[in-house]
């Protein structure tokens, strides 16, 4: 379905039957939590049936009111928290059917280097883009931090940029009752005049159209850069010019978009070891810029890793295979751009002593473990002997006899996920 900038009926667009339809059952697909009514997304066909007409109406004549949004809040590195919220899933139709109509204005509008929620692009597009740059002599970047992005979208400057597209006010005036339809934290309906507020189906479009003002500000001044959502580089051939640029862009941010650029967090220079999208650079022998993930992404994979195989958390081997697998194959999909055969071969030995420490634990007391320690082929003294043991988990684990008869290949034939196993398919 193909709009053409500047009609005048895009709401008769969005509320169409097929465009409605498609929005319903995109919204069903997604599942996603209820909103602050508790209107699960199993129970919306049975209301819609009940309320469409009404709906509909309310719609057309510009006296619908969306209700307020579910404040969830998601733990950061840190201590910090993201603040989410949820739509209802009656609002979530309405806003993914606006979506659907406006993204086939702004898709046609949007920069080539802007990756972001947007079709057959995201951040493995971003991250081969950023590697052509670095590779065209462009070493050093300015590593842009929008503060509180999300939290802090000036409602009247992105209204002024959305009319200068959207000439429908009826659909203007519906965005502009979602952007300030509050917030529900501890029961109470809090307003706000500022924000794009995560989670909702128009948010990623939004923040696109709001960003897209800096994008044309930096192809404009002739900059190379790589934008996915508010995570942003832009490539330089020198340090000075880093400085030069950062604060150019950062004066244009604060003063045109009123947006806040974070000092601290923004960071200029060259390229290698910079983090972009969980990933960081490095010259290869055959001196061509190459793809690595960062330090902090191993890190928290080895933490969540400890969570998933924490000997206490009651779950049975089933499921931490299941786990276990859901978890490694995400990981490994998300990074397989990078090179790190090596690393995460070094994480699966420490991955297979965390399995043996928690079969160890499964197997709880002296019988179970003689029983079980003959079973993998240990012999009967042998098994006696360790069966008995008065080492701790990790000991044994780490013992000759684990190593040995529980092995990659046995824990594999048993089930158990590797992230080399998977690098080796998707690679």
């Amino acid at each position: 379905m193909e709009v053409q900038l500047g009609q005048l009926d895009l709401l008769e667009q969005i509320l169409s039957p097929s465009n409605l339809n498609l929005a319903y059952k995109r919204v069903k697909s997604n599942k996603g939590s209820y909103g602050i009514d508790k209107l699960s997304t199993e129970k919306m066909l049975e209301w819609l049936l009940v309320h469409k007409e009404s709906l509909l109406y309310s719609l057309e004549k510009g006296n619908y009111k969306p209700q307020g949004i579910r404040r969830v809040e998601i733990p950061k590195e840190g201590g910090k928290v993201r603040l989410l919220g949820i739509p209802t899933v009656i609002d979530r139709v309405i806003q993914q059917s606006i979506s659907q109509v406006l993204s086939n204005i702004y898709e046609h509008e949007f920069h080539p280097s802007s990756h972001g929620f947007r079709p057959q692009r995201g951040c493995h597009t971003a991250l081969k883009e950023a590697k052509r740059h670095l590779n065209d002599k462009y070493h050093y970047v300015v590593d842009l931090d929008l503060e509180k992005f999300f939290d802090t979208v000036n409602h009247s400057r992105l209204i002024e940029l959305l009319s200068k597209r959207v000439k429908d006010s009826r659909v203007i005036s519906l965005i502009h009752k979602y952007l300030s339809s509050g917030v529900v934290v501890n029961g109470k309906l809090e307003q706000s005049n500022q924000g794009v507020v995560q989670g909702g189906p128009l948010s990623p479009l939004l923040s696109n159209i709001m960003l897209h003002e800096l994008d044309m500000e930096l192809e404009k001044r002739g900059h190379r850069f790589v934008r996915c959502a508010d995570d942003c580089l832009i490539f330089c051939k020198s340090k000075r010019a880093c400085k030069r640029v950062k604060e150019s862009i950062t004066l244009f941010i604060e003063t045109v978009l009123y947006l806040k650029v974070n000092k601290e967090k923004t960071t200029i220079g060259y390229a290698q070891g910079k983090k972009f999208l969980g990933y960081s650079f490095y010259v290869s022998n055959n001196k061509q810029w190459e793809l690595c993930v960062h330090a902090k992404s191993y890190s928290k994979l080895k933490d969540k890793l400890r969570v998933i195989t924490k000997r206490s958390n009651g779950q049975g081997y089933e499921k931490l295979k299941a786990t276990l697998k859901m978890y490694v194959r995400g990981w490994v999909s998300y990074f397989k751009l990078a090179h790190m055969s090596d690393k995460i071969k070094r994480i699966d030995k420490w991955l297979q002593s965390r399995i043996r420490i928690f079969i160890w634990k499964k197997w709880k007391n002296n019988r179970t473990r003689y029983t079980n320690l003959k079973k993998i082929g240990i012999k009967v003294n042998q098994a006696y002997q360790w069966a008995n043991t008065r080492k701790g988990c990790c000991s044994v684990a780490l013992s000759p006899i684990l190593k040995t008869s529980l092995n990659i290949q046995i824990l594999r034939k048993a089930g158990y996920t590797f992230l080399n196993d998977i690098y080796l398919k998707v690679s």
